[in-house]
């Protein structure tokens, strides 16, 4: 796996500094999602606590000795849930999960490949489309169950899957079938 490829910005040093000129403010703030956005899918990340993205790598560049504060980062998190790509978990907006692709753009990509896998009106599980080995290969393997549960539910209205509840607590047994 190659090494993640930071974008020239993340060694500006005023990127690190939210500015106060609105339209320099409205291109850095889509500069960061754009990098969080990148980051989160090329570490498979789903699910980001607030406290410990803050002073990780994304929002820390050792190298030149600056870090976005913590007013920052919940800027660049607000502007990314306006843009669709997060949700928050609870109301303190402590944890929050991004959807480096939308439920719409994973739906259409795990529809292409069950059509392509042969599996139109058969029924796979949830666990069997997020780990199975005859995907490893698919940017899908690994998928979070929330996100894949979303993603079934964009194929239900779209008439391409029909959910069928299983009974395990983490609904991983549930299935899925593909029309």
């Amino acid at each position: 796996m190659s090494s993640f490829e930071w974008p020239w910005q993340y060694s500006f040093e005023p990127f690190f500094t939210i500015q106060p000129n609105p339209d320099t403010r409205e291109k850095q703030l889509d500069a960061w999602c754009d990098l969080v956005l990148a980051y989160c899918k090329y570490t498979r990340e789903y699910v980001l606590d607030v406290k410990t993205v803050a002073t990780s790598t994304l929002f820390n560049n050792d190298q030149i000795k600056r870090r976005l504060s913590i007013e920052g980062v919940q800027a660049v998190l607000e502007r990314l849930e306006l843009k669709g790509h997060l949700e928050w978990q609870d109301s303190s907006k402590s944890r929050c999960l991004v959807m480096w692709r939308t439920p719409e753009e994973w739906a259409n990509i795990i529809y292409h490949w069950a059509q392509d896998s042969g599996l139109g009106d058969s029924v796979c599980t949830l666990y069997e489309i997020h780990s199975g080995e005859e995907n490893e290969s698919q940017e899908f393997h690994g998928i979070d169950i929330w996100m894949l549960k979303r993603v079934v539910a964009v194929l239900q209205r779209q008439g391409k899957a029909e959910l069928i509840a299983g009974m395990a607590p983490d609904d991983s047994d549930s299935g899925v079938k593909f029309f």
